[in-house]
C-alpha cells in the first residue's frame, strides 16, 4: 500500500472510533440547501459555511461550474431530497483561470503526463502517448470569476428542470481571507419567483 492509503485508513479508524450516532442521520440534508463549488483543496465548505455532517449537499467539480452533471445533482438534491436553496461558489486564484480549452486539448495531445506551470504558462513533458480526445471536451474554463458565477447561476435558473421557487445565490470565496463575497448580479439572476 502507498503511504497515502495508510494515512487515510489510519484517519478513518480514528473517525470510526468517534463516529457516535452519525449513522442515524437522515438522507435529506437537515438545513435544506446545496452548495456547488470548486474541488480546489484549499476550500473547506464545511468550515466556510459552518456545516456539520448531515447539514447540506456539497457538489464539487473543477471550477465549481454548472455542468450538466452538477445540474443533475442539484435537481436530485431538490426533487428527491428537499433542498430549497442553492449556492454557486467560485473562488479567487482558481486553476481554471490559468488555461483555456485549446491549451488543455493541446497539452493532452502531447502526453498524458502531468503538466507543469510557470510564469510563462503551462508546459508538457512531450513524453508522447497523448490523445486528441481533449478537443471534444468543453472544459468550462474561467476568464472572469464574477462573470462565470453569473453565467452558472443563469444556466441553472434557465434549466427547465429547476423550479422557479428555488433561489440560487452567487458568491466568490476569497482564498486569502476566507471571506465569501456575494456577486449581486448572480444573486439577482438567481432570485426565486
Amino acid at each position: 500500500m502507498s503511504k497515502i492509503v495508510d494515512e487515510i485508513m489510519s484517519a478513518n479508524a480514528d473517525y470510526v472510533a468517534g463516529f457516535g450516532d452519525k449513522g442515524d442521520l437522515p438522507m435529506p440534508p437537515g438545513r435544506h440547501f446545496a452548495i456547488l463549488t470548486c474541488m480546489d483543496a484549499r476550500l473547506d465548505p464545511a468550515k466556510y459555511a459552518g456545516l456539520a455532517e448531515g447539514d447540506a449537499h456539497v457538489i464539487r467539480n473543477a471550477g465549481g461550474r454548472a455542468s450538466d452533471d452538477a445540474i443533475r445533482s442539484l435537481v436530485i438534491s431538490y426533487k428527491l431530497l428537499g433542498t430549497r436553496e442553492w449556492f454557486v461558489i467560485h473562488h479567487t486564484d482558481c486553476g481554471m483561470l490559468t488555461f483555456d480549452d485549446e491549451t488543455m486539448s493541446d497539452l493532452l495531445s502531447r502526453s498524458l503526463e502531468t503538466a507543469t506551470v510557470d510564469e510563462t504558462g503551462w508546459h508538457d513533458s512531450d513524453a508522447g502517448g497523448g490523445t486528441t480526445e481533449g478537443r471534444y471536451v468543453k472544459w468550462l474554463t474561467i476568464s472572469d470569476n464574477a462573470k462565470s458565477v453569473v453565467a452558472d447561476v443563469e444556466r441553472i435558473r434557465a434549466n427547465p428542470m429547476v423550479p422557479s421557487n428555488i433561489p440560487v445565490y452567487g458568491y466568490i470565496y476569497d482564498c486569502k481571507t476566507g471571506e465569501l463575497v456575494e456577486v449581486p448580479e448572480a444573486t439577482a439572476a438567481g432570485r426565486a419567483s
